[in-house]
């Protein structure tokens, strides 16, 4: 595939140690910047204060040691609040967001009332019965309120690079969904598009977990006038346990890998297995990108196949003798499933 202008963006949170769920896909992002010619822009997504556990020099520190660089200085959406504001204020003009100062008790009662379906994860959707009558609430005058963004029910489009279309409902999965926090800072959704959007980026490679969030950030970007990236989204990371992989697990975590003397070479060889790229083995950045093929990425996913931190990988990484026909054998019976 042809090299074509871009611009991609690795995106961590400060919040915790990355673990190989994060190896995996910022080495899935930087190999398709690379092999596509786009420029990888390093963002900070500090905006989660009371989670923030560092300035962030333990994770550029960590992207390093995995072979990854960027272009340009680090970029903090923490220092970008004003042109968050801004786009909500714009926003605001348009009559597309009201005040919302009810508590997370009377979202949820008022969803109950209409039948509004509630998720085992807590998510509740916000019901229209609680949109305000017309007037002063829809504005954006105090940013010690929650605002949110009015959405009507139908169909967003979403055309994954990987993944293939997919169709989401915001306005009956979501309803009126935050822009604005009443901490102060604008909601992960309004803080991405906006940064996408102002930043360039063109190309946003990420884990599957966030597929949904593409169509409220498609819907947001439309509403500000601006045209969506395209979306890359990878399987998660799974443990043997089949649990997404979280910043509190410390077997998986990078930061204790490396302690206990496992190579990045190592890491970058076990990322681009689970990419199809390469048979299983340590891999120099050099070597990575002469393994990388868009296609086999193409195709690996297409599989359905879900990469596991188990207990053998967890072994070939810290160089016991796991055989790798034992480790296919497991990915195999792994994408069965």
């Amino acid at each position: 595939m042809s090299a074509t202008a871009g611009t991609t963006r690795l995106a961590p949170s400060p919040t915790g140690p990355l673990h190989l769920g994060h190896a995996f896909a910022f080495l899935a992002a930087w190999v398709l910047a690379r092999r596509q010619g786009w420029r990888i822009l390093l963002r900070l997504d500090d905006l989660d204060a009371p989670r923030v556990r560092s300035s962030g020099h333990d994770t550029l520190e960590t992207l390093r040691w995995l072979g990854l660089e960027w272009d340009g200085e680090p970029i903090r959406q923490s220092e970008r609040l004003a042109r968050h504001r801004a786009a909500v204020e714009r926003l605001a003009e348009t009559g597309v967001i009201f005040a919302s100062p009810q508590s997370r008790q009377e979202v949820r009662e008022a969803a109950a009332a209409v039948g509004a379906p509630h998720e085992d994860d807590g998510h509740v959707v916000f019901p229209a019965s609680l949109r305000p009558p017309p007037g002063p609430d829809w504005a954006f005058t105090d940013p010690a309120i929650n605002h949110r963004l009015r959405v009507d029910q139908g169909q967003v489009a979403v055309h994954d690079e990987l993944l293939g279309p997919r169709a989401f409902d915001p306005g009956a999965q979501h309803g009126d969904f935050l822009v604005w926090t009443k901490a102060g800072v604008p909601s992960y959704q309004l803080a991405c598009a906006v940064d996408d959007a102002e930043l360039g980026v063109t190309d946003v490679v990420r884990g599957e977990d966030l597929l949904e969030s593409a169509a409220l950030q498609t819907l947001l970007l439309r509403r500000m006038g601006r045209t969506p990236p395209r979306w890359w989204h990878l399987p998660l990371v799974r443990d043997a346990q089949g649990r997404r992989l979280a910043k509190r697990d410390g077997a998986e975590g990078l930061d204790a890998l490396r302690r206990s003397g496992v190579s990045a070479d190592r890491v970058r060889g076990l990322a681009a297995w689970w990419l199809g790229l390469s048979p299983l083995e340590p891999l120099s950045t050099e070597a990575l990108l002469a393994h990388a093929s868009i296609e086999g990425i193409r195709d690996r996913i297409g599989q359905g196949a879900s990469p596991q931190a188990d207990a053998e990988t967890l072994a070939w990484l810290h160089g016991s003798g796991v055989a790798t026909d034992t480790l296919a054998a497991h990915a195999g019976r792994r994408a069965v499933e």
